[in-house]
């Protein structure tokens, strides 16, 4: 039986490094991209009662939904720093 893909699966393979390249404005504006100071205390914050054991199911939904976001946001940092450097003159 086949796994159903998750998001990140879809969007992994939509960004798949095998179907080119970024162009640099883009690749810098993808690496501009980060996690507000906002949003990197509540990831603490939900972090912090996961360890605890004391998160609740929604806690533990939104925590999820967080991490899914930076996988992505890293595999797509990741093929805009490889588009950039395909597209660096070899030193």
């Amino acid at each position: 039986m086949e796994k159903t893909p998750s998001e990140a699966d879809i969007l992994n393979e939509m960004v798949s490094l095998d179907l080119g390249s970024f162009p640099p404005e883009g690749a810098r504006a993808l690496l501009a991209l980060q996690f507000t100071p906002k949003a990197i205390s509540r990831m603490n914050e939900l972090a912090e009662k996961n360890r605890l054991a004391a998160i609740t199911s929604s806690e533990r939904e939104e925590m999820d939904k967080y991490m899914r976001v930076g996988n992505f946001l890293t595999v797509l940092k990741a093929k805009a720093r490889l588009s950039l450097a395909k597209q660096s003159p070899a030193s």
